[in-house]
């Protein structure tokens, strides 16, 4: 009789890649792939969504964070929805990027972006990034513009406050 061993840990070994792959909830911190995550930069309604990739290692990420928390707090009633990307690993969600959400007090929401194919989807975000974060999308119905850099409120506002008008 031949041992099915084998083929069982095949399927286990498949699963253990599969699955971090596939959209998941981790408590406050949604992983989505690429494909899954692509459809939230081109909403169609009369928000204005901030998209901002950021990671938990990301020094001038981590300064940023405040500033469009603010924002967000600011302009909600005009409809200004920030949403942080974050391209930490999928494996330290528990142990970095929730403690770090907590700690910061992030209001937001926050996704993680599980996709290793980032040659493939970054120039689907945009056309003009390198891959270096910080990161910021902005867009609404007729305005889509994109920023590889570093942000403050002041700055971030002067972007919004046209398009909130």
């Amino acid at each position: 009789m031949i041992s099915r061993l084998p083929l069982i840990l095949f399927f286990i070994a498949l699963i253990s890649i599969v699955l971090p792959l596939s959209a998941q909830d981790n408590g406050p911190v949604k992983v989505y792939t690429f494909e899954e995550f692509e459809p939230r930069l081109y909403q169609e309604t009369d928000s204005v969504y901030v998209v901002n990739f950021w990671a938990t290692w990301c020094a001038p990420c981590v300064k940023e964070i405040p500033y469009f928390e603010k924002l967000q707090e600011m302009y909600k009633d005009d409809k200004v929805k920030v949403l942080f990307v974050s391209l930490d690993f999928v494996t330290q969600i528990e142990n970095r990027v929730v403690p770090f959400i907590e700690r910061m007090n992030m209001q937001a929401e926050v996704v993680l972006l599980n996709d290793p194919r980032s040659n493939r989807w970054i120039p689907m975000v945009s056309e003009k990034w390198t891959g270096a974060i910080p990161a910021t999308l902005v867009y609404t119905k007729g305005h889509r513009a994109f920023y590889e850099r570093e942000f403050n409120f002041e700055e971030l506002e002067e972007i919004i406050l046209p398009l909130i008008n």
